[in-house]
């Protein structure tokens, strides 16, 4: 399976992921360029936030996927 694919199918999942977990857990060092395939070439509603180390200062990217939850999908009906 491609790192693109694992990528997909963690953020399907409900996780998030950062850098850190991305190389760790797949062996991925271009993390950004996954999430951009998956947003622009599959279309994934991904959504990034910048996390700030509290020990180091230093900033990171998370990434989840944009779903309505379960509540929000069956309000109204």
């Amino acid at each position: 399976m491609s790192q693109k694919e694992l990528i997909r199918r963690h953020l399907e999942n409900g996780e998030s992921i950062t850098p850190l977990e991305a190389l760790n857990k797949y062996g991925c060092f271009r993390l950004g360029a996954r999430i951009w395939e998956l947003t622009h070439e599959d279309r994934l509603p991904i959504v990034s936030e910048i996390i700030e180390d509290k020990d180091s200062g230093k900033h990171f990217a998370k990434y989840y996927l944009n779903l309505p939850k379960q509540t929000e999908l069956f309000a109204g009906q």
